[in-house]
């Protein structure tokens, strides 16, 4: 009764709604995946540090207040080296200071922004890519929990028929007690096939409502999926072609090229910075004895770095040692993306293999229950022929099943290592 409850509010939803396409599923989550949205958002954050970073080159002008009163004569004379004067005033002006050169510090420390927001672009891309593949994934283990559930409900019912007939011919004292409680215990075993199908098909809904983004669990009619082109023979030129493709491995050599482009800036720090500083003002409040009504200035620094307990050099140190780390990493990076491939590839090609396993399994396995059921009705075998006849029968309609879909996403798994699923 559960079952069939199960189905029918399945087959209502199925005529509710129109069959969700695994296009349609895959932009679904890209719009709504919590993930996606959070990685995007950081590779808009990593933009504005570029602008932060190049905000050096331009100008800074701040406007001043400044009111002031003293006692006659006053001068600071501790803390400090120098003894300036201290007189009663009210004035407001503008100070203007701009970095001229820095020898080349500042456009590194631009260069390492930059690619340090590509890097993020590229990780939003690798978010978006293992969500893409996180879909595929539960759809096409929707897809084949529903048929699973389908040949457990068929197992169902055609064991229970065999049960009745064996139990009408039991009380005709045409059959034993025994063969009944064969049919029974078959039939008992099909229950338990359905319960285990009917719980697997509503952990892959929820699933599938999670890999869309949605917080709760949703009900969806879905599509099938046509079935993807011949598969490629040349493991050798996807690799390569991974190593041109995936995200992760653009992200790595963008961090790559940030690092270099610290370490450059970290040596950069040895350098001199030459800056100029103009102000200009007036002061309407004021001692006419000592102060002017306006007044405006302008100067030159150079700032030479002499001595700093090699701070410097240690920074230096530190940012050339982070760099070679990155380019290990990308090394072993490329390494695995290689690996990858491969065996996505060969776990596809068993895949496919298993599509004309199963459907000559499944062949065979029909054709020998049809020999089984003909033989026990005329009295020729006993029920243990014919129930395990009937359990090839489901392991094979079972396996058929998978077959498909494993199929299906084992090419979504391959097209990912490849780089495809963008």
């Amino acid at each position: 009764m559960r079952a069939a409850a199960w189905l029918l509010l399945g087959a209502a939803c199925g005529a509710a709604q129109t069959p969700l396409t695994l296009q349609e599923a895959e932009a679904l989550a890209v719009k709504n995946h919590p993930a996606v949205s959070a990685a995007l958002l950081g590779a808009l954050a990593a933009n504005q540090v570029t602008t932060e970073v190049r905000s050096a080159y331009f100008p800074t002008v701040t406007g001043s207040v400044t009111a002031a009163g003293a006692l006659t004569g006053t001068r600071l004379a501790a803390g400090q080296l120098n003894n300036p004067v201290i007189y009663n005033r009210f004035a407001t002006g503008v100070t203007v200071s701009q970095m001229i050169s820095d020898f080349g510090r500042t456009p590194n420390l631009v260069a390492q922004a930059r690619n340090r927001a590509q890097a993020q672009q590229d990780a939003a891309q690798a978010t978006r890519a293992q969500v893409l593949l996180q879909v595929d994934r539960a759809y096409f283990t929707t897809l084949r929990t529903k048929n699973v559930l389908t040949v457990a409900q068929q197992t169902v019912n055609a064991r229970q028929l065999v049960a009745d007939q064996v139990a009408a011919l039991a009380n005709s004292k045409l059959r034993s007690g025994l063969d009944v409680s064969f049919a029974n215990v078959n039939l008992s075993e099909a229950r338990l096939l359905l319960a285990s199908a009917l719980n697997e098909a509503a952990a892959a809904m929820a699933e599938l409502s999670a890999a869309l983004g949605y917080p709760d669990k949703h009900e969806f009619q879905l599509a099938e999926a046509a079935m993807p082109p011949d598969l490629p023979t040349d493991v050798a030129a996807m690799i390569a072609e991974a190593l041109k493709r995936r995200p992760e491995v653009a992200q790595l050599r963008a961090e790559q090229s940030a690092a270099e482009s610290l370490a450059k800036a970290e040596h950069d720090l040895s350098r001199p910075v030459l800056s100029a500083l103009a102000g200009v003002g007036v002061v309407p409040g004021r001692d006419d004895t000592q102060l002017r009504g306006r007044y405006g200035a302008v100067g030159v620094n150079l700032s030479i770095p002499v001595f700093n307990g090699r701070l410097y050099s240690a920074r230096a140190q530190e940012a050339e040692l982070r760099a070679q780390a990155v380019q290990k990493y990308e090394a072993d990076l490329e390494a695995r993306v290689a690996r990858d491939v491969q065996v996505a590839w060969l776990n596809a090609n068993t895949a496919r293999d298993r599509l004309s396993l199963t459907a000559e399994l499944l062949n065979q396995a029909t054709q020998s229950l049809d020999l089984a059921q003909t033989r026990y009705n005329l009295g020729l075998s006993s029920i243990v022929e014919l129930s395990q006849a009937q359990l090839n029968l489901t392991s094979a309609e079972i396996a058929s099943a998978a077959a498909r879909y494993d199929y299906q996403l084992q090419r979504s798994v391959l097209a990912y290592q490849v780089g495809e699923m963008r």
